[in-house]
C-alpha cells in the first residue's frame, strides 16, 4: 500500500512537470519500464532514486522531500504476512497488503466462500483441493495464514466487506456436509456484523454480467490511492487500476447487486440452504 501511495505521488509529480518515463529513467540510471513499475508500486524503492526523482521534478521544499523519503523507509519495513513467505505466492502478496489497507472490499465469487469469511474447516478443505500433494503441516500453515487475514474485519475501523456470491457457492461443499453446515453457521453470524454485507445471486437469475468469473474491487481512504480490481488465476493474478477498467468492473458489480437477492434476504437464504444439507 505504501509503495503504491509513493508511486502514485511520484507519477503525479512527473506528469505535472510534463516529464516522460524515459527522462525520469535516465535521471536514476534506469529504464522507463522501471519508472513505470515504481509508479505502480510493484517494485521496492531506493532512497537515492526517489531523492534524484524529487530533484528532477522540482521538489525543493525540505518538509515535502522528507515526508516522501520517510515513505521510502516505511515501505521497506516487512509486514506481518511476510512471515508466511513459505506459503505465500509473490503474486498474492500484493493483494494481502491491499486488503489490509482497504477501506472497502467488494467480492464476487462463483465457487467458494470469500477467504475473509471462511471457517477453518472450510478453508482447510478448499486449500486441499488447490494443493492436493501438500504435506499436512503446509496445509495447516496456509489455514493459519487465512485465519490471520480475517482479523482485518475485527480491528478498530475495519473495512466494509460487500460480497456477492453465486448460489452454487452455498450449494457445493468442498468437503463433508458438516463442513458446509459449519460454514453456513459462520456466515449467519457474520452477516449480522455492521461491516459485512452478503448477497446471493440465485440460480433463477440466469445469465448475468459477471459470467467471466470472480473478481474483487478494493477502495482506499487515502485519496492518493486509486481503486484496484483484482483478478486471480490458478498460478498468477492481474491488478487493474486504470480508471476505465475499474469503472467497467464497478458497473458489472452494480448490475450483479441488482440481479442478486437483497442483503435483507440473505439470512433466510442461508437458513434454507442449511436445512437442505
Amino acid at each position: 500500500m505504501l509503495r503504491i501511495m509513493l508511486g502514485t505521488r511520484l507519477r503525479r509529480l512527473r506528469e505535472s512537470r510534463h516529464i516522460t518515463l524515459e527522462e525520469a529513467g535516465r535521471a536514476i540510471r534506469a529504464s522507463h519500464s522501471k519508472i513505470s513499475r515504481m509508479e505502480l508500486g510493484r517494485v521496492g524503492f531506493r532512497r537515492r532514486d526517489v531523492a534524484d526523482l524529487l530533484t528532477l521534478y522540482g521538489v525543493a521544499d525540505n518538509a515535502e522531500r522528507d515526508a516522501m523519503l520517510a515513505l521510502v523507509s516505511q515501505a521497506g519495513i516487512p509486514d506481518w504476512w511476510h512471515a508466511y513467505d513459505d506459503v505465500l505466492p509473490s503474486w498474492f502478496e500484493s493483494y494481502v497488503g491491499l486488503e489490509q489497507a482497504a477501506g472497502g472490499i467488494r467480492n464476487y465469487e462463483v465457487q467458494f466462500v470469500p477467504g475473509l469469511l471462511q471457517t477453518e474447516d472450510y478453508a482447510r478443505a478448499v486449500i486441499r483441493l488447490g494443493h492436493p500433494d501438500a504435506r499436512s503441516d503446509e496445509i495447516e500453515r496456509r489455514v493459519t495464514f487465512r485465519m490471520a487475514r480475517q482479523e482485518v474485519l475485527a480491528r478498530p475501523g475495519p473495512p466494509h466487506l460487500w460480497a456477492v456470491v453465486d448460489e452454487a457457492v452455498l450449494r457445493r461443499s468442498p468437503g463433508a456436509p458438516a463442513v458446509m453446515r459449519g460454514q453456513i453457521d459462520r456466515l449467519l453470524e457474520q452477516v449480522a456484523l455492521p461491516n459485512v454485507t452478503v448477497q446471493v445471486v440465485p440460480f433463477s437469475a440466469g445469465g448475468h454480467a459477471a459470467a467471466g468469473g470472480p473478481f474483487s474491487i478494493l477502495r482506499f481512504h487515502e485519496t492518493d490511492l486509486p481503486d484496484i480490481v483484482y483478478l486471480e488465476q490458478l498460478t498468477t493474478a492481474t491488478y487493474l487500476d486504470k480508471r476505465e477498467d475499474v469503472d467497467h468492473y464497478l458497473a458489472v458489480m452494480e448490475r450483479l447487486c441488482i440481479r442478486a437477492e437483497p442483503a435483507a434476504a440473505t439470512r433466510r437464504i442461508l437458513r434454507a440452504v442449511r436445512d437442505d444439507l
